[in-house]
Order: C-alpha cells, then sequence, then structure tokens
C-alpha cells in the first residue's frame, strides 16, 4: 500500500473515530458507525486497529498528546506561578472549545474505566506530584495562599470543565439556548477563570 496513502487513511479513521468515541464513549461505538464516517468498508478499518479497543487508544493518545507535554514543560519552567497558572488556564479552555464533547467524554470514561483512563493521561505526560510539588513550593515561598495543593487544582479543573460539560443544560437555563451567546460566554471564560483563580491566591 503506498505510505502516503496509507497515511490519509490513518488520519480519516482517527479523525472519524474521534468524532464517534467523543459522542458515544467506548461502549457505545460501533466499528461500522466509524468505518461509514471514515468512508471506508469495516475490513480496512480492522486492518488499520484490529479491535475497537486498539482504535479507542489511539483516539486518546491522539486527543491528550498535544496538550500534556506542553502543560509538564510549563509546570517545571521558571515562570512566575500568576504566568504559569494564566497560560495553563488559557491553553486547556482553548482544547475545550476546540473538542466541546471531550468533557463528556472523559466523564463517560472516567465512569466505565478510570485505570485505562490515568494511564494514558501519564504515558502522555500528565504527572500530577509535578503539579502538586509546584503549588507546594510557591505556598513556602509566600506567593500563594496556604491550602491543600489537590483542593487548588481541583478548583482550576473545575472553574475550566464545568461549563463545557453542563453546556446543554446552561445554555438553556441563562441563555435561552442561544449557542453563539454560549460560546461567546465560553470564550471569555479564559480570562474570568484566569482574573478568579489568580485574585483568590496570589499573595501580594
Amino acid at each position: 500500500m503506498n505510505e502516503l496513502k496509507k497515511d490519509n487513511t490513518e488520519e480519516k479513521i482517527l479523525n472519524a473515530a474521534q468524532t464517534v468515541f467523543i459522542k458515544k464513549g467506548l461502549d457505545g461505538s460501533r466499528m461500522q458507525e466509524i468505518a461509514d464516517h471514515a468512508g471506508i468498508n469495516k475490513a480496512l478499518l480492522h486492518y488499520y486497529f484490529r479491535t475497537k479497543q486498539k482504535l479507542f487508544e489511539a483516539i486518546f493518545k491522539k486527543v491528550f498528546k498535544h496538550v500534556f507535554p506542553k502543560i509538564e514543560m510549563l509546570v517545571l519552567s521558571d515562570l512566575p506561578i500568576e504566568e504559569k497558572l494564566g497560560t495553563f488556564i488559557e491553553k486547556y479552555i482553548d482544547v475545550l472549545l476546540k473538542n466541546p464533547y471531550l468533557p463528556a467524554f472523559i466523564l463517560k470514561e472516567m465512569n466505565r474505566d478510570p485505570v485505562f483512563l490515568a494511564s494514558v493521561m501519564k504515558s502522555q505526560g500528565v504527572h500530577p506530584e509535578h503539579i502538586l510539588k509546584m503549588f507546594e513550593k510557591e505556598m513556602e515561598a509566600g506567593t500563594i495562599s496556604k491550602m491543600d495543593p489537590r483542593d487548588l487544582m481541583v478548583n482550576v479543573l473545575g472553574f475550566c470543565i464545568f461549563p463545557f460539560a453542563a453546556k446543554p443544560l446552561l445554555n438553556i437555563m441563562f441563555f435561552e439556548n442561544d449557542k453563539k451567546a454560549y460560546n461567546n460566554f465560553l470564550k471569555k471564560r479564559k480570562e474570568t477563570v484566569k482574573k478568579f483563580i489568580l485574585n483568590s491566591i496570589l499573595i501580594r
């Protein structure tokens, strides 16, 4: 098989699988549906990825590999904590804006197989202990308020993720189902969350 054609077919499969998996999760997705979405036959899909599980793992790595290694570099850098947190919040919300189904997808898989989810995230450069140590170091230096660093990490993630995970309900309750208005609200969250978090923890 021509290498260029092979690469293009594999990319089509990964893009199709990402769409289907993110909407339906592993259990709700079917290989035939992914093949149809990619515009190929099921036999060719199985040639590239023998099982749904292997394809699912490939999608997870594809989604996360561009984000988490950069976060690890940010955590280990010498930048001031306000720049680290501000950049993390901006980048994380950007990822959610580009992948709006991702929070619901992760919530589904968290309940289905949290061990698998954690292993994939760690393999893509997520090291929670580095983030917690970073916060502890800043607390000892007196730059941010003392608290359980896990609370701080959960607060940051919660502020970023919740409006995306709860989008269908919040859009109806507060935006009269105006999708454009809600998307503009989500884009502004980068500055809103950044200011709220930093104002609540920085010791000036």
